[in-house]
């Protein structure tokens, strides 16, 4: 996954973080007005770069702005945790050693233990793989979690994403800009 920066000139794109379950037509409006309201939005990622065909072929070229709305639809189908695991699993790699011990007990706590609040969908083997090595974990210690986790976004979620209400109005309205 790829997700780029992308402000707003000098604010940053906001969404209100709520769940969306019943309120998915709100939630639509507010994606529409957000749009209206930020037409320099880079035209929303340059048109989610040139005419959204990157953005809708591969999960990889998602924008922030993107990654905001991919998050909101996962929510919507309670599999967030998929993405803010990827994401976990990114800002662990850049952890300095000395805190790389905290950082993955915080992530193996809130991601892969079988009791944890957003457990993610990995196999027995790669979880057991990261419980055996959490005392003392190396910069690689989710890597296969994240690769089936990324891979189960790429052929599972995203192709409903791009089915999704939320997609197909964000689409529209990009196109009109």
């Amino acid at each position: 996954l790829c997700f780029s920066i992308f402000t707003l000139g000098k604010k940053k794109m906001k969404t209100r973080r709520s769940t969306i379950n019943n309120k998915s037509h709100k939630r639509l409006r507010q994606y529409k007005m957000s749009l209206k309201k930020n037409v320099n939005l880079t035209s929303f990622c340059l048109m989610f770069e040139m005419k959204l065909s990157p953005f809708s072929k591969c999960l990889c070229s998602l924008c922030a702005a993107g990654q905001l709305v991919f998050e909101d639809f996962l929510r919507t189908e309670y599999s967030e945790e998929n993405l803010l695991f990827w994401l976990a699993c990114e800002d662990y790699k850049m952890t300095s050693e000395t805190e790389r011990a905290a950082a993955a007990q915080r992530i193996y706590t809130e991601f892969v233990q079988v009791d944890a609040l957003r457990q993610i969908n990995i196999d027995c083997v790669t979880r057991g793989e990261i419980s055996e090595n959490i005392s003392q974990p190396g910069p690689n210690c989710f890597d296969r979690a994240q690769r089936l986790i990324y891979s189960l976004m790429e052929n599972d979620c995203y192709p409903r994403f791009l089915k999704s209400e939320i997609y197909q109005a964000l689409l529209e309205q990009a196109e009109q800009q």
